[in-house]
């Protein structure tokens, strides 16, 4: 009986320890980090993800930081009838590329390597539906990614336990892009 309500206990100190190796961008810059960015790439042992993966599309996040060292994040995703949207705060944690997003149920997300000029890997810590998963997201400032950028990546997720059977390469789309636009 002792073991059985240990066990939890013991899964969540891992996941913590687990979470505490993610290192974020040394000497991170949000206003690098600001602009347009395409998401071309996931990683994820997600079941909501795991199920929708082969339908999914290139989606974008136009990234505003403030003056607090947050970042105000705007999400256009396709969808069969045009551009779903979300607004979110992503509010800074301690380290500079460290945040959490309260409101989508992101419990951490760390921005782990970019070059702020063409490619970013974002890691994600987050629970949906009740379930905890992991999330690794290519960012590239062009819907044409770099092989630097898919090297990154590749390196990186495994790190945290994600599989290649839970990757996926979004295709590209036109539907929700934003141009030359700046960031509102």
């Amino acid at each position: 009986m002792q073991w059985f309500l240990l066990s939890p206990i013991l899964a969540l100190l891992w996941v913590s320890v687990a979470q505490a190796e993610v290192l974020v961008q040394p000497d991170f810059d949000a206003n690098k980090f600001s602009g347009l960015w395409y998401v071309v790439s996931m990683a994820s042992d997600c079941k909501v993800f795991l199920g929708k993966k082969d339908h999914l599309r290139m989606s974008t996040r136009t990234i505003t930081a403030t003056a607090e060292g947050d970042l105000s994040v705007h999400m256009e995703f396709p969808g069969t009838e045009g551009c779903y949207q979300v607004d979110a705060e992503y509010l800074k944690v301690g380290s500079e590329g460290h945040f959490r997003v309260p409101t989508l149920g992101y419990l951490d997300v760390r921005v782990v390597e970019t070059d702020y000029s063409s490619f970013a890997v974002v890691y994600i810590y987050k629970e949906l539906e009740g379930a905890l998963s992991t999330m690794v997201q290519l960012y590239s400032r062009t819907q044409d990614v770099s092989p630097q950028a898919v090297k990154a990546f590749k390196d990186f997720y495994p790190t945290v336990g994600l599989p290649n059977d839970m990757v996926v390469t979004l295709p590209k789309t036109d539907s929700c892009t934003r141009k030359g636009k700046e960031a509102p």
